[in-house]
């Protein structure tokens, strides 16, 4: 490649400044200064910084606009070169024989993680007792006189056999109340050997909501007093719960130093990253389950990876192996709904996973639940009719300007946030807080985050819901709802906490303090200079939305085209209301986001799912 084109792709800034500065640091290593050296180091890092895991050469090579050096040329310079190996290999650069160029950790990290969940997966558990399993299974996971097949009781059996469970699902298909279940069979099953249990997620408000999902699970369980008290409803971030080392990318916790819990339960795992996945991993005994929770058809993670998707391999459609299906009727006296022609010859992953088929929160003709199954399928014909026709669940605004905007924002801003602002209890204050947000596709712009908390301020002060002072730069005001951004280990704050600043009740102090929600529902305070990185939250993103759940939810979307408008965001940020949900879009950029799915070049599915056909 030609230095013209090289300094083309840096004007135009299609390179940030971190991919041209580690280009020039490797091919200052390789120390012969060739542009095909530096172009590939600065592409690989454009490409991880996008969440891709790998840069795919194949492809990228193809591209007749950007003018990239002939494929087997780049090939011979790059396998000739000293700072790119071969798999296995310890350099800077991994280029491996499908022609995928990783910056070395990303390529470890896959690699490590693949063979862990493989070594995982290759022996079930010995030792079960069948005749304790069928009676919790049937006692835990009854058909409550109902046809329909139970797919928790699927669940139930995986996590009795496999050191490792997937348990995905859309929102309200019971995957916590199932692991609820699973966590009192398992605890059955070794009775004269205590299990130790750690629940965990990725943030903090997620962890608080599993905490609470279990909490609320465990008084409808079927089995003694002393099984329900050994089940934890305290749940950690995962970041917590490895401990982290502060100043460093690692944790206290580590294949060398596991954690001592004999069953990890992890959800909203769509959030985890593959560099976080792995070391969660290796932090588990060999001998201990770990259970992975989530949906598959969330958004991606923040970082690099596309963890619980590959892990799902979520573009196909997979049955159990005849082993396993011969194992649960033989257990549970149950026929699945699958064809006997259909089942894989030989075990394998997906044996260690299961799909909740029904929702509880959402019924067959549900607005929310229909139009998120739309969306889900990639059907915007379909999408646009529910949208159209189900007003009760669903209010549709075809915003077209900002005019349009800003005459309808007000009205929402007071029905949604007036409640929480009047009440002088900060319990209550963060209860109906939480009851309806403001979700946007993206953080900057007309219609970004930033952009709608000014205005959502400016409408609450303008109608004496808040009182700001425009002449100071002093940030706080009572009833200033806060996101934490950054986790803070001595406070025992983590991104993703919501607090809501409010004066200490029925005191004569007018000192502000920002509460949170605590373990067992106990407020905790701060003062406002206190806090970690936070910012304003009455609009969020959708990514920051994951984890968390709304009676209503207002989802803005931008008034043009950004890659980030993919079907998995706007299903995400449907299924975060319980309720009702208002979508402001155009009618194009709907159907934009809907036929474009997420796409991260990465190799965990294939090391995986190769050779899986059975």
């Amino acid at each position: 490649m030609n230095k013209n084109n090289i300094t083309h792709l840096i004007e135009s800034e299609y390179l940030s400044e971190i991919d041209i500065h580690f280009g020039k640091f490797i091919t200052g290593l390789d120390k012969n200064d060739h542009p095909d050296i530096f172009i590939a180091a600065a592409l690989v890092s454009r490409a991880t910084g996008d969440g891709d895991g790998y840069l795919d050469l194949n492809s990228i090579a193809r591209n007749p606009i950007l003018k990239y050096p002939q494929l087997s040329e780049w090939l011979k310079t790059l396998s000739q070169s000293r700072v790119v190996g071969s798999p296995g290999e310890f350099r800077p650069l991994i280029l491996d024989k499908k022609n995928r160029l990783y910056l070395y950790r990303y390529w470890d990290y896959e690699n490590r993680l693949s063979s862990t969940i493989k070594s995982r997966i290759k022996e079930d558990i010995q030792g079960i007792d069948r005749s304790i399993l069928k009676d919790s299974l049937n006692r835990l996971f009854p058909n409550n006189g109902t046809n329909e097949f139970n797919w928790q009781k699927v669940a139930g059996v995986i996590a009795a056999f496999k050191k490792f469970c997937v348990i995905t699902g859309g929102p309200g298909t019971g995957k916590t109340f199932t692991t609820t279940k699973i966590l009192a069979l398992l605890l059955e099953l070794s009775r004269k050997d205590k299990r130790s249990i750690l629940l965990a997620a990725p943030t903090g408000k997620a962890a608080a909501r599993i905490g609470e999902s279990v909490k609320a699970a465990k008084k409808t369980l079927n089995c003694s007093d002393d099984i329900i008290d050994a089940i934890p409803s305290e749940a950690y971030t995962i970041h917590r719960m490895l401990k982290k080392i502060p100043g460093s990318p690692y944790f206290y916790h580590n294949a060398e130093n596991p954690l001592t819990a004999d069953i990890v339960v992890v959800d909203e795992v769509s959030m985890v990253d593959l560099a976080l996945m792995f070391k969660l991993l290796s932090a588990v005994k060999n001998d201990s389950r770990i259970i992975l929770i989530g949906d598959r058809d969330q958004l991606a993670s923040v970082e690099t990876g596309f963890v619980m998707a590959d892990i799902c391999d979520r573009s196909n459609i997979h049955v159990f192996s005849k082993c396993f299906y011969r194992q649960f009727e033989k257990i549970t006296q149950c026929k699945m709904e699958i064809s006997s022609k259909k089942l894989k010859d030989n075990p394998g992953l997906y044996d260690c996973m299961v799909a909740l088929k029904k929702s509880y929160r959402f019924t067959n003709t549900s607005g929310i639940g229909e139009c998120s199954r739309a969306v889900n399928n990639g059907k915007f014909d379909e999408t646009f009719s529910i949208l159209k026709s189900n007003p009760d669940q669903i209010d549709w605004k075809k915003i077209s300007g900002t005019n349009d905007f800003s005459m309808a924002l007000p009205k929402e801003v007071i029905n949604g946030y007036s409640d929480y602002l009047n009440c002088a209890d900060p319990y209550r204050a963060l209860e109906l807080f939480n009851r309806f947000r403001i979700l946007c596709a993206v953080k900057f712009g007309v219609l970004g985050v930033v952009e709608i908390n000014r205005l959502t301020e400016e409408i609450l002060n303008r109608n004496d819901l808040i009182e700001l002072d425009n002449l100071s730069t002093y940030p706080w005001y009572r009833g200033r709802p806060v996101l934490v951004s950054r986790n803070d280990y001595s406070l025992e704050l983590f991104n993703g906490d919501i607090g809501i600043t409010m004066p200490e009740p029925d005191s004569k102090n007018k000192n502000l303090y920002v509460y949170f929600s605590g373990i067992s529902g106990k407020l905790r305070r701060f003062l406002p200079h206190r806090l970690p990185e936070h910012e304003t939250a009455y609009a969020m993103t959708v990514h920051k939305s994951q984890g968390s759940e709304f009676e209503k939810v207002l989802l803005i979307l931008p008034d043009q085209d950004y890659p980030v408008l993919t079907r998995e965001l706007l299903y995400t940020g449907i299924t975060r209301a319980k309720n009702h949900i208002s979508i402001w879009g155009k009618e194009e950029i709907i159907k934009t986001t809907i036929l474009r799915k997420i796409n991260r070049n990465s190799g965990l599915k294939d090391a995986l799912w190769e050779n899986t056909t059975g």
